[in-house]
């Protein structure tokens, strides 16, 4: 059986929506606010994502233990096709299915997140208030100083799903999403900080909570990434009732020879 792009959503989403904790990204971004962005690429019930939203691009190939070998394969035939240089979220084992072709440089284990306790969340003082596009001269300054180097897409704010928290009239934490689809009932939280200075004193699990307080009402999955070693972030996570639910590895991958 031979790799095919996928155009069907409603065949990606039958397939990712066995796992939605997994594929809660992919799932996301199947929405009208993704989708121009995305190529999809299947291989019997195997699919992987290339997200051209974020340069470079980001291949994503994630898989439960049961579908990684037909996932390897979709991958070694996709690997010609692939950008001379793009990210790649893998599950473990399936970087060396790319390593022949590329040129890989590790950032680490990760940990899928994903909202299982409702009753801790409850427990966490929740505040903060929705950011809009007024708001993203603040933010990306908070971004600069408090994480530097983060991934954001300032058409995300209009989601509506940026809560910040102010002290005075400074903003000092946020929680934001990746990906948000009340379509495809999941979302993924992401652009989390706080700034330096203000830290420890709860900002950041207030503006979470916030935020998966009003995305709890519009979606079934709540999920997020973060690096396995980040321990002070996954703490954070399980004291509001997020529980580990997959591994992965990030890479970046230059062509080998390129």
């Amino acid at each position: 059986m031979s790799v095919r792009a996928e155009h069907d959503r409603g065949v990606l989403a039958g397939l990712l929506g066995r796992d939605p904790l997994l594929h809660a990204y992919e799932l996301g971004d199947l929405d009208d606010f993704f989708w121009p962005y995305t190529s999809w690429f299947r291989r019997g019930e195997a699919v992987a994502l290339l997200y051209h939203g974020a340069r470079p691009p980001t291949l994503l190939a994630l898989s439960g233990p049961a579908g990684v070998g037909e996932l390897a394969a979709l991958l070694g035939e996709l690997a010609p096709v692939l950008p001379t240089r793009c990210d790649a979220h893998l599950s473990p084992g399936l970087e060396r299915v790319l390593a022949g072709s590329f040129r890989m440089v590790s950032r680490g284990r990760h940990l899928k997140l994903a909202l299982t306790d409702g009753g801790r969340l409850a427990a966490v003082e929740a505040a903060g208030e929705v950011l809009g596009r007024a708001d993203l001269p603040a933010l990306r300054e908070l971004y600069a100083v408090a994480y530097p180097g983060n991934w954001f897409d300032a058409r995300m704010v209009d989601t509506g799903r940026y809560v910040g928290v102010r002290a005075g009239g400074v903003l000092v934490a946020v929680a934001g999403v990746h990906v948000y689809s009340p379509a495809l009932r999941v979302a993924a939280l992401g652009n989390v900080t706080t700034r330096p200075g203000w830290r420890r004193r709860g900002f950041a699990a207030a503006a979470v909570a916030r935020l998966c307080a009003l995305l709890r009402t519009e979606v079934d999955h709540v999920g997020l990434n973060v690096q396995a070693d980040n321990v002070a972030a996954v703490r954070l996570y399980e004291g509001l009732g997020f529980a580990p639910v997959a591994e992965y590895g990030e890479f970046e991958l230059t062509a080998a020879g390129g």
